[in-house]
């Protein structure tokens, strides 16, 4: 089997918890909730996801069976970790807009509020015609 993706989410708290990994192997089979862990001596670790057991003792869900494959993940992981921390972060870049889709846009918000507009003045109009009709009707009696 082969690490086909390694995602890491970095964490940006305080504490030894540095970031949460999903790792997938050929394309077919993901492993979540494995972590990146500060070890007392500054040295980071990875654990494999676990549960607690009743007895208040934490047991790995999934772990590598043999040694040659726990340091083929962790050096995949560390790689990609070590990557990730030397990236510069992206800018924020917003989307690709031409002149002409930004006028058009503009010309058919006008246009829905002029027509709008248009529409409310036309039954301003009628409900102020109806109110005069029915003045002159009381004024008449």
């Amino acid at each position: 089997m082969e690490i086909t993706d390694i995602r890491i989410k970095k964490r940006d708290t305080e504490g030894r918890l540095k970031a949460i990994v999903s790792v997938t192997y050929d394309n077919e089979f993901v492993i979540h909730d494995v972590k990146i862990i500060e070890g007392n001596t500054g040295t980071d670790f990875i654990a494999m996801p676990s549960r607690k057991t009743p007895d208040g003792e934490y047991k790995d869900i999934a772990h590598p069976i043999h040694a040659q494959a726990r340091e083929k993940l962790e050096k995949a992981i560390f790689e990609r970790y070590a990557e990730m921390k030397n990236a510069a972060p992206e800018p924020y870049r917003p989307a690709a807009v031409s002149v002409e889709e930004v006028e058009e846009t503009v010309d058919d918000d006008a246009a829905d509020k002029t027509e709008a507009t248009d529409e409310d003045m036309s039954s301003d109009n009628t409900a102020t015609e109806a109110q005069a009709e029915s003045e002159i009707e009381v004024d008449e009696a």
